[in-house]
């Protein structure tokens, strides 16, 4: 450990998946939204118990448009309860939709919190945002060719949604902002500087940010 531990390579850099055995397992606690498992986990000799919150998984938009020039992206600003403050956040929501596939939550989420549509969609990059915690994996999606959605056609906003402002802000300056400690949603940290960092030219097989196209909207001709 420590100064002695061995220097490590790209190709080292992969999570290895796999779940430690079992021995038991139940719900320790049941809430409005999720819920809370206690699990009884054999690591080596050892027997310990973890609790965690039982997490749908999210998805995450950064919608980025280069119409003005510099590329800008779509900033929401919502009341978050538990860490009392409002965020600045991309557009991102549950996937608590059984069987929905991931872009199609995206595409929902876009349309219901920006009042956007995008005619194409890729696969920016993936995260466990507190694995110490909760199993939850947010799956960020990059939307580009951006439309409004018809005023008759939007979705009434209720709760801490209601109450967003939102806007357009130059990417540039929104990597200032996550570098400068002036906003700490993480989904729209990452995503700011996975994109950014793309734009530079940084090879996305070195960040594993490798975006796998995903190709024009379901539905779309």
């Amino acid at each position: 450990m420590t100064l002695d531990a061995p220097r490590l390579t790209a190709a080292d850099l992969h999570d290895v998946p796999g779940t430690a055995p079992v021995t038991h397992s139940e719900t320790a606690f049941t809430g409005a939204v999720w819920d809370v498992r206690r699990d009884r986990v054999r690591l080596g000799e050892d027997e310990v118990v973890r609790e965690y919150v039982a997490h749908t998984g999210a998805v995450a938009v950064l919608a980025v448009r280069e119409d003005r020039g510099e590329p800008e992206v779509f900033l929401v600003r919502q009341y978050r309860h538990p860490v009392g403050a409002q965020d600045w956040e991309i557009p991102a929501g549950l996937l608590d939709v059984e069987g929905e596939d991931p872009v199609l939550a995206a595409q929902r989420e876009l349309a219901e919190e920006a009042d956007l549509r995008a005619g194409s969609w890729e696969r920016l990059t993936a995260f466990t945002p507190s694995p110490g915690g909760l199993d939850e994996v947010i799956t960020v999606y990059l939307a580009t060719d951006l439309t409004d959605v018809p005023a008759e056609e939007r979705f009434d906003r209720e709760a801490e949604e209601a109450g967003m402002s939102c806007g357009w802000v130059a990417l540039s300056e929104a990597v200032a902002a996550v570098l400068g400690g002036k906003v700490r949603n993480a989904p729209m940290m990452l995503s700011v500087l996975a994109y950014a960092a793309r734009l530079r030219g940084a090879d996305p097989e070195e960040l594993g940010a490798r975006g796998e196209a995903l190709g024009p909207p379901a539905g779309s001709p």
